[in-house]
């Protein structure tokens, strides 16, 4: 957790009692040199939203979704001023469980609604949301693109139609999908593995002087999606731009869409067709990345000769400390994959994030040492969902 935020948490409990919301604003206002956006209040840090009730209960309108949009990027706090305490909750997107006032006509191309205090999710996949968990919670958040979000808020709020299709697994697709471990440990101990770990590595040698310039932006998404996009991306004229303006140094970047697919870069051999999601991470700071939309990885390994990997690049000041491709099944990494299943819309089984610690471990010691009949146990958990 951010020095600041640590300072706001115990500088909002030390004014326990106040019950008076403009009188608490004015305080935090004036300690943490906050900008106003109608009735949010911010800094580089975070943004602040200041409620009043008498009781715990918390029917308030908090802020309007296309508000929220603006400062979803930082950890958006909700304060509820009561007689005897202020609460503290974290209300990013990812903890808003639907839309409430005026949602009717609310879809994804258009951004409508408000959120009520009742919106926002009080536990987060077991994790409660207070205080000492506004760290977790906001590196699980970080790593979930805020369209994410919206598609998921248009299936969640009442009245919407809910898109997108779960994936059936018939027992055909479920006999190659368990089989999918096998697959992996074959695929680490052939040539192919090694001509697509090496033509990865060829890529960071090429781009790695704008990869470390990537490495200093400070907004996650745009700084992943930068540096995946130097190593696969399959505009030669984009990239060009790109390696242009980090070598300026200009604020100037073109725009990146995310593909929203599996893989980031998909080889095909003639006895494996590969799937690979680039991952870059900066060890000196704590996240929690996104893994995979489970549905989506799920038919994919319903295919004949699907292999799913990992490349994981290690970045510390000044430094690229290595990079690893490693399977989906590697032992360490399946015992850090969190299902996040709770979050998904109704028509999804969820994603999945890993615990960033096991990530630099690995990135700092490799190995693709990878249990099958865990795996398989895993794989069916995914299928049940």
């Amino acid at each position: 957790m951010s020095q600041v935020l640590a300072d706001l948490i115990k500088f909002v409990s030390d004014n326990n009692g106040i019950n008076n919301k403009n009188a608490l604003l004015e305080l935090v206002k004036v300690r943490f040199n906050l900008t106003r956006d109608r009735s949010v209040y911010y800094n580089e840090d975070f943004a602040i939203r200041f409620s009043y009730s008498n009781s715990n209960g918390f029917s308030n309108t908090v802020i309007s979704l296309s508000n929220l949009q603006k400062f979803d990027d930082k950890p958006f706090i909700v304060c509820l001023v009561t007689p005897q305490e202020n609460k503290l909750f974290l209300a990013n997107t990812t903890f808003i469980s639907k839309v409430s006032h005026s949602s009717q006509e609310l879809r994804v191309d258009n951004i409508r609604g408000s959120i009520n205090g009742s919106d926002i999710v009080k536990e987060f996949e077991g994790i409660q949301n207070v205080p000492k968990n506004f760290e977790r919670l906001f590196n699980i958040h970080s790593a979930i693109d805020f369209n994410e979000n919206l598609i998921r808020l248009v299936d969640s709020t009442n009245n919407i139609v809910p898109s997108g299709n779960k994936f059936t697994v018939s027992e055909e697709n479920e006999k190659t999908i368990l089989d999918a471990p096998t697959r992996a440990i074959e695929f680490i101990k052939s040539n192919e593995y090694e001509i697509l770990r090496d033509e990865l590595d060829d890529r960071i040698e090429q781009f790695y002087d704008e990869i470390l310039i990537a490495s200093f932006i400070e907004n996650v998404k745009l700084r992943g999606m930068l540096i995946e996009y130097l190593i696969v991306g399959e505009d030669d004229n984009l990239r060009n731009e790109l390696l242009t303006a980090l070598r300026n140094k200009t604020n100037d970047i073109p725009q990146l869409q995310s593909k929203n697919t599996l893989g980031d870069f998909n080889k095909i051999f003639a006895k494996y067709n590969t799937a690979t999601d680039v991952k870059t991470k900066i060890l000196v700071l704590s996240s929690n990345p996104k893994a995979y939309n489970i549905d989506k990885l799920l038919e994919f390994l319903a295919e004949e000769k699907s292999v799913f990997m990992f490349y994981f690049i290690g970045i510390e000041p000044n430094k690229i400390v290595n990079s690893v491709l490693i399977s989906m099944f590697q032992t360490n990494l399946l015992n850090g994959t969190v299902v996040l299943k709770h979050w998904a819309g109704r028509n999804s089984r969820g994603v999945t994030q890993f615990e960033g610690h096991i990530i630099d471990e690995l990135i700092r010691h490799p190995d693709n040492n990878i249990a099958i009949e865990e795996s398989k146990l895993f794989l069916e958990k995914l299928i049940n969902i």
